[in-house]
């Protein structure tokens, strides 16, 4: 296997069980069984190491969202089956699980800007679907960046935040919820 690989996935995994903030360059060497010289052939620092793996982190969820995309669904549809996806690769995802522990529990600088790169991905995607909903006349013209940034959000807080102090809303009740607050809107 190539080295640069190996180095790649014992850094993926050295973050994922210590966090970056507890990671060393020793830690990852032993793991992916080189010396510690080998990793700075490839990578000057663990910030750059560090922001392989964030390059890697967002190409995975740019693939997850891109496979439950579906041309022929509507934009309510692909809005919902894309959160969905992204809560079930956060919810799963041992890299992504920890980098949000971390930044929560330490502020660790670093991955506070890593997670935010993350979340302006997975913004500017959803952007792309809404645009091409306001191309198609599915939805009213609005700033799609904006948009894209409400529902993200909205999202996470139903799921995340509401359920802090309420039973979990099912998948249906959010994709209404979206429906109501977002398409339709509260006035009749």
């Amino acid at each position: 296997m190539d080295r640069k690989k190996l180095i790649l996935e014992a850094a993926a995994k050295s973050f994922s069980l210590y966090g970056y903030k507890a990671t060393t360059m020793d830690q990852v060497a032993k793991l992916a069984n080189v010396g510690k010289g080998t990793i700075y052939t490839f990578f000057k620092t663990k910030e750059e190491l560090f922001d392989d793996i964030i390059n890697s982190l967002i190409a995975d969820i740019r693939f997850e969202v891109e496979s439950v995309l579906d041309e022929n669904s509507s934009i309510l549809d692909n809005v919902n089956n894309v959160l969905v996806r992204i809560h079930a690769f956060r919810e799963s995802h041992q890299l992504t699980i920890k980098l949000i522990q971390e930044e929560r529990d330490m502020g660790t600088q670093t991955v506070v800007e890593a997670m935010q790169r993350v979340e302006q991905s997975i913004i500017q995607y959803m952007k792309g679907i809404i645009q091409k909903a306001i191309d198609k006349g599915e939805i009213k013209d609005c700033d799609p960046e904006v948009t894209a940034f409400v529902m993200l959000k909205m999202y996470f807080s139903l799921v995340i935040d509401w359920q802090r102090n309420h039973p979990p809303l099912k998948k249906e009740e959010i994709a209404k919820l979206f429906e109501l607050y977002l398409l339709k809107g509260l006035l009749a």
